[in-house]
């Protein structure tokens, strides 16, 4: 026989976990952007790429992520707290999967 409420808190649990760490993951990408970090990855070939982008993408991308740290409002200050919350949110996620991981891993937990 199937315990319906175990199943419920299960799904309900998974739901606002899968919540909690998408958000903590956009707020550190958010964090490091607004700290001048944009992450850019540059072209790369694979064999079934779908996209790639190419050298003139990735330079146009730099320059536009460049100027953008130039506009920047915030002071040296306010960058370097914002990078340390974006790396904050990222500990924090591996933290949770790391947790999730001790949870469904009996051997861990004997």
């Amino acid at each position: 026989m199937i315990d319906w409420g175990a199943f419920l808190i299960v799904f309900v649990s998974a739901i606002i976990a899968t919540i909690i760490v998408v958000g903590l993951y956009s707020l550190g990408l958010r964090l490091l952007t607004r700290a001048g970090r944009v992450p850019v990855v540059g072209p790369a070939e694979f064999t079934d790429a779908i996209t790639v982008i190419t050298e003139a993408e990735a330079q146009h991308a730099a320059k536009r992520a460049a100027k953008a740290a130039r506009k920047s409002p915030l002071t040296d200050a306010q960058k370097n707290m914002a990078r340390f919350g974006a790396y904050l949110c990222f500990a924090a996620c591996g933290a949770a999967v790391l947790y999730g991981i001790y949870l469904i891993v009996p051997y861990f937990h004997q």
